[in-house]
């Protein structure tokens, strides 16, 4: 792990040097639909309704995203909290939370021109008409502070038993890049491959992802297509070996 970033290290070491604060629950009550995000002051079911498809305010607002993906780090929005692993356990015990979580990542994922296909597997595609996938992905590419965003996500899936879902947006990515030459810039591939593909706490989840990623790299002719990476996804299901942070053995939160 010496080789990786700092903030990515503390990740996979399931912040070793955190500490739980038990006076601080915004993350929970905001995630409960009771307290007013800021600086936005809009609960969450709001960000939900009113915000799904304005790409602008997604785009150029910059203080939901600490409160949609909480994480165990300090972000760059003064009026959030870190996540507090109370609030974790709190929250992971609540069907209607863990729903509300599900939906961000859908409302981002139409930011980025993406819809997720199975809940199961993780599977994401391309968005429909009448969304434009093709102007979102451009989006993506020229926005990069997207890209921090994106490990954040990542991160917040992983804390809230939800880590099945990084493969299938990490493998979707890489099929595009790989068959269809799609998000395949050297920011979102730097992205990528340094930050998004370990924001995996199942070791074995993380290196198939990487193992794959680096097949692709290698440029020798090997095309990682749409049937590919639903047959991988499918597979896994298969096995039953389904990468939810919960069941990684380094993962104690």
């Amino acid at each position: 792990m010496n080789n990786l970033p700092a903030d990515i290290q503390e990740f996979l070491e399931n912040y070793p040097y955190g500490s739980d604060d038990e006076s601080l629950s915004d993350n929970l009550e905001f995630y409960r639909n009771r307290l007013r995000c800021r600086p936005d002051k809009l609960l969450v079911e709001q960000i939900h309704e009113q915000w799904l498809g304005d790409y602008d305010k997604l785009e150029y607002k910059h203080g939901f995203i600490q409160w949609l993906f909480p994480i165990r780090e300090h972000g760059m929005n003064y009026e959030s909290q870190p996540l507090q692993c109370h609030e974790i356990e709190a929250l992971k015990s609540d069907p209607n939370a863990i729903a509300r979580i599900i939906e961000s990542y859908e409302l981002m994922l139409d930011f980025y021109g993406m819809r997720l296909v199975s809940l199961e597997t993780g599977e994401v595609e391309r968005s429909l008409p009448p969304r434009d996938y093709a102007a979102r992905y451009k989006n993506l590419i020229r926005s990069s502070h997207n890209n921090l965003r994106i490990s954040r996500i990542l991160k917040c899936l992983s804390e809230f038993g939800l880590e099945r879902l990084n493969a299938g947006f990490l493998l979707h990515v890489l099929s595009e890049q790989s068959e269809s030459k799609e998000l395949n810039s050297p920011s979102v591939r730097g992205s990528m491959d340094r930050w998004w593909a370990n924001c995996v706490r199942n070791d074995s989840e993380r290196a198939w992802i990487q193992a794959t990623i680096s097949k692709v790299r290698a440029g020798n002719g090997f095309v990682f297509s749409r049937e590919s990476y639903q047959e991988a996804l499918k597979s896994r299901l298969e096995s039953g070996q389904l990468g939810d942070s919960e069941e990684a053995a380094t993962d104690e939160a």
